[in-house]
């Protein structure tokens, strides 16, 4: 199974069910200052554990950075 995470395609042995189950794999340490797409569809955190993951996905994932 493979999804491109920021313009990357990842090959997954079982892919994550949800984005909720991906975002704990991606980035298990951020909780707040990230934004995700799925498929250039902005996803609120709020719906993450309700977002089925297919096959083929495409996902940008936006970290806020400290600084200017």
């Amino acid at each position: 199974m493979e999804l491109t995470i920021n313009h990357t395609r990842k090959t997954f042995d079982v892919l994550p069910e949800t984005l909720e189950a991906l975002m704990a794999i991606e980035a298990p340490q951020k909780q707040k200052g990230i934004a995700v797409a799925l498929n250039n569809r902005i996803i609120p955190q709020s719906f993450w554990a309700e977002i089925i993951l297919n096959n083929n996905d495409s996902i940008l994932i936006i970290t806020a950075t400290q600084g200017g």
